[in-house]
């Protein structure tokens, strides 16, 4: 029976504690959590002093799969593992060469392919016999309205804490590119450390990364919600000024996530605090503030129609219908139906 596929962070949880699987099948979309398993097996297997003689990183356009089963069937000199990496494996000729050797991996061998942007098919030989003796793991890009629950747990890693709305504004600004937003995190937890502080607030990431705390994707969803119509035209003016750090297709998305999660509050059959927040999947009740204050401000079939509104100003912006507009003029006329 074929393994079931392991989460990130049991992988990266076993490396740590230094249980090793001998194969282990990186692949998908999210290059990020591929590396990052990567390099804590090139960091943890071997310690410094042996990585010379027993780690070998490869890349898949350079070689067949009949090097790589060479590089696999290799003993360890004088230690318990040898590594072998291959990086760009998605570009190895005759791959399934190694389908025979997976089955019965050398116990001494830990053979990591960084299988990047791709998937290999789960029906076929090769597929089947890794899932059975090694680890299978697919990197799947993180939708944009689970990058603030990253943020979160991404600082709780380094015993830092962070506000709702700041760990909002850095997904709006920062996007789903998890390693810029990394070193964005690495940077706010340095700065953190150095003034003796446990938690990133507005006011800090306003001050280090350049997102006005007043002024953003947050705030807006706010204003929305409560029907603040002249905070919420203010807050687009100031974005129609700045639309390089400000772009209409990100506030669309952020739009049409709420007002879609607001269609299933008016859907859901238990809507206690407790069964919304199962149904969007929040993790805390402060996620929900705005969900309740909208339910007020919004019937659904008004929502029904704005989420059709949205997506019509998005295809507008990318110039879908013909009709040359600013993104100015669209959000401006969206924001109207949206309030009026």
């Amino acid at each position: 029976m074929a393994k079931q596929e392991v989460s990130f962070e049991s992988i990266i949880a076993d490396v740590r504690a230094r249980r090793f699987s001998p194969l282990y099948v990186l692949m998908g979309e999210e290059p990020f959590f591929i590396d990052q398993i990567t390099e804590l097996l090139m960091n943890t297997v071997l310690p410094e002093g042996e990585r010379d003689f027993n780690m070998m990183v490869l890349y898949g356009a350079d070689v067949d799969g009949t090097d790589v089963l060479n590089a696999a069937r290799r003993f360890p000199m004088m230690s318990d593992y040898q590594l072998v990496v291959v990086k760009e494996a998605q570009q190895i000729r005759n791959l399934d060469i190694l389908t025979n050797y997976i089955k019965h991996p050398l116990p001494s061998t830990i053979l990591v392919l960084n299988y990047k942007y791709k998937t290999l098919d789960r029906r076929k030989a090769f597929t089947v016999a890794a899932e059975k003796s090694g680890v299978v793991f697919e990197s799947k890009k993180i939708p944009d309205y689970k990058i603030p629950a990253f943020v979160i747990s991404r600082l709780r890693e380094r015993s830092v804490g962070i506000d709702q709305k700041a760990a909002q504004m850095l997904s709006d600004f920062l996007g789903n590119d998890l390693n810029r937003l990394c070193k964005e995190l690495d940077k706010l937890a340095v700065i953190l450390s150095q003034k003796g502080l446990k938690r990133v607030t507005p006011e800090i990431v306003e001050e280090n990364v350049g997102i006005s705390k007043e002024y953003n994707n947050f705030e807006l969803l706010h204003v929305i919600a409560a029907k603040e119509v002249l905070k919420a035209n203010r807050i687009v003016q100031y974005f129609a000024k700045d639309p390089k750090n400000n772009p209409i297709q990100v506030t669309l998305s952020v739009l049409f996530n709420y007002f879609s999660n607001l269609l299933i509050c008016y859907y859901t059959k238990n809507r206690t605090e407790a069964g919304l927040m199962a149904a969007l999947g929040f993790r805390s009740p402060v996620q929900l503030k705005d969900y309740s204050v909208g339910m007020k401000n919004y019937p659904a079939m008004k929502v029904f129609n704005l989420i059709k509104e949205i997506r019509f100003a998005d295809a507008r912006s990318k110039g879908v219908g013909g009709n040359a507009i600013s993104d100015e003029d669209i959000m401006k006329e969206l924001l109207y139906k949206i309030l009026h």
